[in-house]
């Protein structure tokens, strides 16, 4: 009997530099850790690819400026409306800066206490020692200052209300709401720079009055003055490159995952799955912040990584179908029910208390928390045995 099931390898990879050809060298990365580590590849074995270096060989990057010019040519300038922002310094200040220097005036509308993604204005312990519980009142940001005093982020000490006010290149002015419409009581013009709800907000502020609503997919939704750009989601799932830079989220990833998995099969002879990923769909605990500031995990997936995972829960069916039976008895009595499961076992006991995810979503955590986000240096992550089970010889 097999003694390990999944395992996921951060591999290493050289600096990777716009016009490589990121094919060839995964491969090549692939090889040397195959080699070095004695590892035998099989069928449904998986690699991953960082978004950020597929982006980065693709030089899907574009300046402030760009992300300005693109505004301005929307909107044609005026006073703008900024709802629902994440808190990030790395995701949306550059952001920010492109888009305040696009307009004449920016409102900036943050939710409270947290953004989209669980990112903390203040505390929300603080709030409520304050008798702040329903979250539902607007206010100035100096309404929102005067009455809890500090509003710094509890882990890195910033104060966004400051720092989104001093990135704008332009007069700007700060609110807080968790109502979208609330930003409609100072201009018609707004960009709703959430991600994941971003439709349902497009479409509240459309139907409130609104007369012209962008979302940030549609900002470099098309390249401008030569700039990088993203078809589907124009800068959302950017990151900060340099102070005058962004890079955007890969482009073509459908194409780049087919001809890595034909490369992979022509390498090594095995029918290996690929995909790109960018952040994990997971929860902190302690910090409450959801990691997903990109708008999907994964951008894409070869189709043998389509769909959910279809398990059985071996504790559930240790402790009822099998609890009479021990040792050589209940692994051979587990393994046969493994193997005559059912295709279809959602709503079914026997997997009750299994993930109902995409399985995407899961790899695609799995290895962004082994890739990490600083200096590991392995944007590639190799996953072996995913697909086995007890069962599996």
């Amino acid at each position: 009997m097999r003694t390990v099931g999944t395992v996921a390898r951060g591999v290493r990879a050289p600096i990777i530099r716009p016009g490589d050809d990121l094919v060839s060298i995964v491969v090549d990365c692939i090889a040397a850790t195959v080699e070095n580590e004695n590892i035998k590849l099989k069928d449904k074995d998986i690699v991953a690819v960082t978004e950020a270096i597929v982006a980065k060989s693709q030089g899907n990057f574009a300046s402030i400026d760009n992300i300005a010019t693109d505004v301005r040519r929307k909107f044609g300038g005026g006073t703008i409306g900024v709802v629902f922002p994440i808190l990030s310094r790395n995701r949306f200040s550059s952001l920010l800066k492109g888009i305040s220097r696009g307009a004449d005036k920016l409102i900036i509308q943050l939710s409270y206490p947290f953004d989209e993604v669980g990112n903390p204005l203040v505390s929300i312990d603080k709030l409520y020692d304050l008798g702040i519980i329903q979250f539902n009142k607007p206010y100035t940001a100096k309404e929102f200052t005067d009455l809890v005093k500090d509003v710094t982020h509890p882990f890195t000490g910033v104060n966004y209300i400051d720092l989104y006010k001093n990135l704008c290149e332009c007069d700007c002015e700060i609110i807080l709401s968790n109502d979208p419409v609330e930003i409609l009581k100072y201009t018609k013009n707004v960009i709703n720079a959430d991600i994941h709800s971003r439709f349902r907000t497009k479409k509240l502020l459309l139907a409130n009055g609104a007369e012209k609503v962008v979302s940030l997919h549609e900002i470099l939704n098309e390249s401008v003055d030569g700039s990088g750009y993203h078809e589907q989601y124009g800068i959302l799932g950017s990151n900060l490159s340099t102070d005058e830079k962004v890079k955007l989220f890969p482009r073509d990833t459908k194409s780049f995952v087919n001809k890595l998995q034909a490369a992979l099969i022509e390498k090594f002879g095995v029918a290996m799955e690929c995909m790109v990923y960018g952040d994990g769909a997971f929860k902190d605990p302690v910090g409450g912040i959801w990691e997903l500031a990109d708008p999907v995990v994964s951008p894409a997936f070869t189709d043998g990584l389509k769909g959910t995972p279809n398990e059985i829960k071996l504790k559930y069916l240790a402790d009822n179908k099998i609890a009479n039976l021990k040792g050589e008895a209940a692994v051979i009595a587990m393994k046969q029910m493994i193997n005559e499961k059912s295709e279809n076992l959602v709503n079914k006991a026997e997997s009750l208390g299994t993930t109902p995810r995409q399985i995407t979503d899961l790899v695609g955590s799995l290895c962004d928390l082994t890739s990490g986000s600083g200096d590991k240096g392995t944007p590639i992550v190799l996953v072996t045995g995913y697909f086995d089970n007890y069962s599996t010889e």
